[in-house]
Formats: C-alpha cells, sequence, structure tokens
C-alpha cells in the first residue's frame, strides 16, 4: 500500500519508540509521587519539557503537555478567552478564520453557546490565505467599520456571526478576549502570514493563538519569530503515538484551567503526566527540527510533482488552495523552493508540463478553458512558503470524492476526502466552502499529503491510479 494520508496521522519512529519504552516497562512511576521511581519520572517529564521549550525558543515554563491537539486547541480558545474575561468582563469577543480545525471552531461556537460570548469568523481569500487587512478590520473600535469586513452578508465566505440573544455584534478591540488562526491548514495547506497577523493582534492587545499542528516538521516554530501568544501541538503528526500534544502559553497570558483535580502541570492542565509521552514528543520534535530544512526541501519537489501530474493528466481537475508553483520564495533557514518537476518517470508517462490549473477566485470558478491560475494573495505565506511542502489536495468535478478513496484503496493508494476528523460527515468541507468552492464541488474533493518515507515512485504511481479511478467514474474506461 503506498499512504498518503499523513496528514491525519503518521507511524511512530523508531527512534521515538526507543526512547519512551523504558517509562512504559521498568522506569514507569507517577512523576507526582515523593519516592524515588516517582521522581525519577518527574525529571524525564522536565527533562521532555526543557527539550520541547528549546526546540520553540521558549521557557520550559510555558509549555503544557496535553493528550493531543484538540485538547491543546480548547484549552487554548476557551481557557484564554475566559480567563480575560474573569479579569476584564468587557471582553466577551472571539476572532477565529473561518478554515480553522474543528476543534478551535467548535470552541469558539461552544464559548458563544454556553458562556455569553460572540464569536465572529473572519473569511479568507480564494486561497485560503487570511488577509492582515480583514484581520485588523475584526479589530477596529467602532461598528462602522466593523461592517465593512469583506463578504459579510454572502454566507458562505463572508463572517460568521454566533452570538448569545441581546449581544450587540461588535468587534470592539477592548472587548476582543482572543483571537485564533492556524499557522498551516489541515485540508489545503495554506500558510498563514502569522507573524503579520500577530503584529495587527499586540497592536490591539488581544492575544492570538495558532494552531501548528499540521506545520510541525516543514515550518519554523520559533515562538519569538512567530509572535504570537500561544501554540498547540500534536505529537501523532511526527512520530509519537497519539494521544500526546502541547500547548504553549506565553509568559503572563491568563489562562482559566478546563479541568478540575490535582495541580498538575503548574495548575494549569490536571491528570496524571504521560511520562512517556512528555518524552516522545521532545525526542520526535527534535528530529524533526534537525531534519526539518532537508526534509520540506524534498517534500516541496515531490508535491510539486504530484501537483503537475494530476492536473496534466486528469481533465478539469482543479487544485484547491495556493498552487506553489507560481510563487517565488525560500523555505526559509536557507532552504529554497525547488524548480518544478519534469514529471513522472515512468517509462511510457508524458513530461508533465506546469500549466496553471483551473481555479477558484473571487468570481467564483473558473472553467479549465484558458486554465487560469488562482491569485497569490500578496500578505499568505512565511518565509516564502505559501503552501505546506506536504500538501496536494484537488476537486475532481463528476465524482464523488468518498467513491475516489475507495477505488484508489482498491489500486493500493491511501488518500483521504479532508480532514481525518470530520470523516463520516455527510456535510461538504467548511474550508473548501469558505474559499468559495460550491458545496456540489466541494464533495469531490481528495486530499494526498505525502510523508519521510514517500517516494517518486510513490508519487508516480498515485497520479496513474488517480488517473484511472477518474476516468473510469467518468465513464471512460474500466478499472
Amino acid at each position: 500500500m503506498i499512504y498518503l494520508d499523513h496528514a491525519a496521522t503518521t507511524a511512530p519512529r523508531r527512534e521515538v519508540l526507543e526512547a519512551m519504552w523504558p517509562w512504559l516497562t521498568g522506569g514507569f512511576g507517577n512523576a507526582s509521587s515523593h519516592h524515588e521511581r516517582g521522581q525519577r519520572a518527574a525529571r524525564a517529564l522536565e527533562d521532555a519539557r526543557q527539550r520541547v521549550a528549546a526546540v520553540l525558543g521558549a521557557r520550559p515554563g510555558e509549555i503544557i503537555f496535553t493528550s493531543g491537539g484538540t485538547e491543546a486547541d480548547n484549552l487554548a480558545v476557551k481557557g484564554i478567552a475566559l480567563a480575560r474575561r474573569e479579569r476584564q468582563p468587557s471582553r466577551h469577543h472571539v476572532l477565529v478564520s473561518a478554515i480553522e480545525h474543528d476543534a478551535v471552531l467548535e470552541s469558539a461556537r461552544a464559548l458563544a453557546q454556553h458562556d455569553g460570548f460572540e464569536t465572529l469568523e473572519l473569511p479568507v481569500d480564494p486561497s485560503g490565505a487570511l488577509s492582515p487587512d480583514t484581520f485588523r478590520a475584526a479589530l477596529v473600535s467602532d461598528d462602522d467599520a466593523a461592517r465593512t469586513l469583506p463578504d459579510r452578508a454572502a454566507p458562505s465566505r463572508g463572517v460568521a456571526s454566533h452570538a448569545p440573544p441581546g449581544s450587540s455584534g461588535a468587534s470592539d478591540p477592548t472587548t476582543v478576549a482572543v483571537a485564533s488562526v492556524m499557522l498551516a491548514n489541515n485540508e489545503v495547506g495554506t500558510v498563514q502570514d502569522i507573524r503579520a497577523l500577530a503584529e495587527i493582534a499586540a497592536e490591539y492587545g488581544v492575544p492570538l493563538h495558532t494552531d501548528a499542528v499540521q506545520a510541525a516538521g516543514t515550518l519554523p516554530l520559533n515562538v519569538e519569530d512567530l509572535g504570537v501568544a500561544a501554540l498547540t501541538l500534536a505529537g501523532h503528526k511526527i512520530g509519537t503515538p497519539p494521544g500526546i500534544g502541547l500547548l504553549w502559553l506565553k509568559r503572563g497570558t491568563p489562562l482559566r484551567p478546563l479541568l478540575n483535580g490535582g495541580g498538575h502541570e503548574r495548575g494549569r492542565r490536571p491528570g496524571t503526566s504521560t511520562v512517556a509521552g512528555a518524552v516522545s514528543l521532545a525526542v520526535a520534535l527534535e528530529l524533526a527540527e534537525r531534519e526539518r530544512v532537508a526534509y520540506a526541501a524534498r517534500s516541496t519537489a515531490l508535491r510539486d510533482r504530484l501537483i503537475s501530474g494530476i492536473l496534466n493528466s486528469v481533465p478539469d481537475a482543479i487544485l484547491t488552495g495556493q498552487d506553489p508553483r507560481n510563487v517565488v520564495g525560500g523555505l526559509g533557514n536557507g532552504g529554497a523552493t525547488p524548480a518544478a518537476p519534469d514529471g513522472p518517470a515512468a517509462s511510457g508517462d508524458p513530461a508533465v508540463s506546469v500549466d496553471p490549473p483551473a481555479s477558484i477566485t473571487s468570481e467564483g470558478l473558473i472553467p479549465p478553458a484558458g486554465r487560469a491560475t488562482a491569485t497569490v494573495g500578496a500578505t499568505s505565506g512565511r518565509n516564502g512558503i505559501t503552501r505546506l511542502p506536504t500538501n496536494a489536495s484537488f476537486c475532481f468535478p463528476g465524482v464523488n470524492g468518498e467513491t475516489v478513496l475507495v477505488d484508489l484503496q482498491n489500486l493500493g493508494v491511501l488518500v483521504s476526502s479532508g480532514s481525518a476528523c470530520a470523516a463520516g460527515s455527510s456535510e461538504p468541507s467548511h474550508v473548501l466552502t469558505a474559499l468559495g468552492i460550491p458545496a456540489e464541488l466541494a464533495t469531490t474533493s481528495v486530499r494526498f499529503s505525502l510523508g519521510r518515507e514517500t517516494t517518486e515512485a510513490h508519487v508516480d504511481s498515485a497520479v496513474r491510479a488517480t488517473a484511472q479511478v477518474i476516468a473510469h467514474l467518468r465513464g471512460e474506461h474500466a478499472l
């Protein structure tokens, strides 16, 4: 099987499992116990905290270990919002982008439904980028300016507001408790210019949280450079078993714990510490950072090979999100975006050219005729990267995305139709509809996500299998 669903989860690394093993066997112990075994576990836990902090450029005391990305997102959005309002009762607004992971969106909506907050879901451009101008407009102090947010009246593209009865609907910065914008999107791979957004948030005294779960291993994660107040990670995206994640919380940022119990994690997240998990996350992060530049460069070449192969072998295929082949930029820290590949290497395959794909613009879907290129947001991206090096996602008009997954699996290729956390939902992806993609077209989506084991041969096989499946489903030939 060719596994191209690494955005959902990736296999634990041998080095990680070996580091965990002693704390699952003879060295196990409760880090809160006062006997020798417990104290050894406590030292291992704090050593892991220091190693994680070093990778992020943070203080060890700012690291809160959690059970994963979802818990960390909940703790950040709800915990900061509730704590800010406790100190300043007027702080009752929450800002999020419309393409956030459900862990962030549902946390914000829960605050509106159960805790009297109002949430604003901010629109993105057709590539998935949140404009700093849009972000700033949501932070201004007067109602008139707030009403100038782009496409505010359009349900699928505009600002979605969730408010308790009788709320004003204003987004006065003196009433904004927290904002959350993901560093890199899990479905279409769009990378936000988080530094620019963080600088704007700081102007208005609003802490900005970023979900960096998908960014680990390919994008720089130094929290000082990012400029945010909180950041979340999940270990199983970079080689730990599921069940460990973290919230980095900048010193001085208020937080109300969401759980009641003991004083673990400095009173911010009660519950017996998972020492083995913390050790695994430290090792996985260190490995990911050590290999990041080379891995990102290699993955970028494979991703662009995949994009070009699909667009040139599947008629009417639409690349969703940013087309990185039309963007000139570096990978940061000495890396460079490779030139577009020549295409599948298999004998008999035509060379792959770099024709622009069909695209989604502010005017809607541009058909393949003319092969218009998706607009590049001038403010999108981070360090020259506008799309995750490991992500390629498409819509295939005229077929059902879930059916494509099944048929590709039968040919030995494992992919997804979007976020694994939304698997089984009959609704079109909220990310794709936020990009302006019609709901019917959004149901044809397929996401390919690469990993450390992915090779050119895997990519070429996936391209051939996809072309074969789509042709069959469209009645062009049999499998």
